[in-house]
């Protein structure tokens, strides 16, 4: 396996086959293995994207769960707590009250993200750095920056996935791609997590910075086995502005990746064009496939 300019290895070519984690030494894991273009495909550990057919036949398998935690980073869904979870803490309740109200009043954001993904079996964590923007309704662009350049954007129902070193782009549709529930719904924040999680303080009362509380939230079991990856997501929130500071999705596998997120700014009017992405000359245009769930 060839590595890039900074150690890291370099993503196969489309249709190329990679080994398993098995056969491979952590510097040969791809370094973007935990994209967000990874969520739209719901398979949050397994490869880059769109750099091998076979992920393109995931296509149709996105995740419910996947799209949700997706969205929840992007402020575009609301929480509640159920009577449970309140009666174990009120301050839980009060934290997921004021993170709602501060994204309803948020038209568009920008922040800078580092991500960090721990794969089961390896020790070597994969840390990738970038920015992302969101306005509403229903418009994300994510920009990986190092250690190697991929783009996606999100427009309310289309979805376009862009690797410059590959030379091409992967087009397709949230609807085409769910299984039962539109994401779109959420990128248009119409729908509620509460139906899909129960939300509890975190496990031993950890706190974050602040002393705010960690929050848990756990999926219920609204999906089959075979599609669900997700077993908890971990939230620490910015005990002044109450923006998402950290996200760490731990997936039933053991993997466990964290995005955290600094130097947000909401409300700078981020202009529509910012969101429009141009194919550029020479680079190969993708559709993924409509094919059906399995």
């Amino acid at each position: 396996m060839r590595e890039d300019v900074a150690g890291h290895a370099a993503p196969a070519p489309l249709g190329a086959t990679l080994p398993g984690p098995a056969d491979r030494k952590p510097s040969e894991i791809p370094s973007r293995t935990q994209s967000v273009s990874a969520f739209l495909l719901g398979r949050a550990s397994v490869g880059p994207p769109l750099l091998r057919r076979s992920s393109l036949c995931a296509l149709p398998r996105l995740s419910h769960i996947s799209a949700r935690v997706l969205l929840f980073v992007c402020g575009l869904v609301t929480v509640a707590i159920g009577p449970a979870a309140a009666d174990d803490s009120k301050e839980v309740k009060e934290v997921v009250k004021k993170l709602q109200a501060r994204y309803e009043q948020t038209r568009d954001l920008k922040a800078d993200f580092k991500q960090s993904t721990k794969i089961e079996g390896f020790a070597t964590p994969i840390t990738s750095r970038g920015r992302m923007y969101i306005k509403k309704p229903g418009r994300l662009r994510w920009d990986y920056l190092d250690p190697a350049v991929e783009e996606i954007y999100v427009n309310e129902n289309e979805v376009m996935m862009y690797v410059p070193e590959h030379k091409q782009v992967l087009v397709g549709k949230l609807t085409q791609m769910a299984a039962s529930q539109a994401p779109l719904q959420l990128l248009q924040g119409v729908a509620k997590l509460e139906e899909q999680f129960a939300l509890e303080p975190t496990a031993g009362g950890k706190r974050g910075e602040g002393g705010v509380p960690l929050v848990t939230l756990l999926p219920k079991d609204t999906e089959p086995d075979s599609v669900r990856t997700v077993a908890r997501i971990v939230l620490e929130v910015q005990p002044k502005t109450f923006f998402i500071k950290t996200l760490s999705i731990h997936e039933i596998s053991g993997n466990v990746s964290t995005f955290e997120f600094n130097n947000l700014k909401p409300n700078t009017g981020l202009k529509n064009a910012l969101f429009d992405f141009e194919t550029p000359a020479g680079v190969e245009v993708v559709k993924a496939p409509a094919l059906s769930p399995p």
